[in-house]
């Protein structure tokens, strides 16, 4: 048991403590400041240095979608893959992922450039009054999406308000469009409109590039009016009529 003088005195200094301003304890143990060594301040900022947050570098998305693209072994598994991918923020607006239409494995594929709103709606690319033209299209020279065409987009995701994509949501998406071509394995690539090609070439102006044969991943390719373009600008339909029949021929030579 404490004795009194013990007790007194402790309350005593307790009461001058409170009467300097102080509201509560900070530790169970008293510390004697005037026995704490002088720090410097360079030593101070020295020791705060150390105890500072790790700063992980952000996530390079394009290098990211090349690995993710890259372990896809089948088109099942790289739908998965870009269904999984979350860098990309018009996921977040589109209501499907549109992969692709048509039959893998054929000759010809078409690459488009973005979903519309009824490509989103259905989920599946080329569906709406362009989809309808392609159809079109294609019947007159004796292909078919249900038959010897297999169809994706550079983006399979919407834009909104159909905007033109982006140079940064092209670069995160295009190692997957590569490895999409690279297991649909067709024979040639038809590029519709500059998203495709500005994605695939690395050119603009489909005026000047369309129903010129170029190259690019290995295969054969042959830039075309987007049907979008078409419905708008019926004038260009007989230079579209004049390229489907430079792929007719390609595909009758090459056969």
């Amino acid at each position: 048991m404490e004795s009194a003088p013990d007790f007194y005195t402790a309350r005593a200094l307790l009461e001058w403590q409170i009467e300097l301003g102080a509201t509560e304890a900070i530790g169970d143990a008293p510390v004697d400041r005037y026995a704490l060594a002088d720090v410097s301040p360079a030593k101070a900022r020295a020791a705060a240095a150390v105890h500072e947050p790790i700063v992980i570098p952000a996530v390079d998305p394009v290098a990211e979608a090349r690995e993710m693209a890259r372990a896809a072994g089948s088109l099942e598994q790289l739908k998965v893959a870009m269904s999984d991918y979350d860098h990309c923020d018009l996921k977040k607006g589109a209501r499907n992922l549109v992969f692709c239409d048509g039959v893998a494995g054929s000759r010809v594929m078409l690459i488009g450039e973005a979903p519309g709103r009824e490509e989103d709606l259905q989920g599946k690319p080329f569906v709406g009054r362009a989809g309808q033209l392609l159809d079109r299209m294609l019947w007159a020279i004796g292909l078919s999406r249900a038959e010897s065409v297999y169809i994706t987009n550079v983006l399979p995701w919407r834009p909104p308000q159909n905007r033109d994509p982006r140079p940064d949501e092209i670069a995160m998406l295009l190692p997957f469009l590569q490895r999409h071509v690279e297991l649909a394995k067709p024979d040639v690539l038809v590029l519709m409109g500059n998203i495709s090609c500005d994605a695939v070439l690395g050119r603009r102006g489909i005026t000047r590039l369309r129903g010129q044969w170029t190259e690019a991943w290995g295969k054969p390719v042959l830039p075309m009016f987007h049907p979008a373009y078409l419905l708008r600008q019926a004038g260009e339909k007989k230079k579209a009529w004049a390229d489907l029949l430079e792929l007719n021929a390609w595909l009758g030579e090459s056969h």
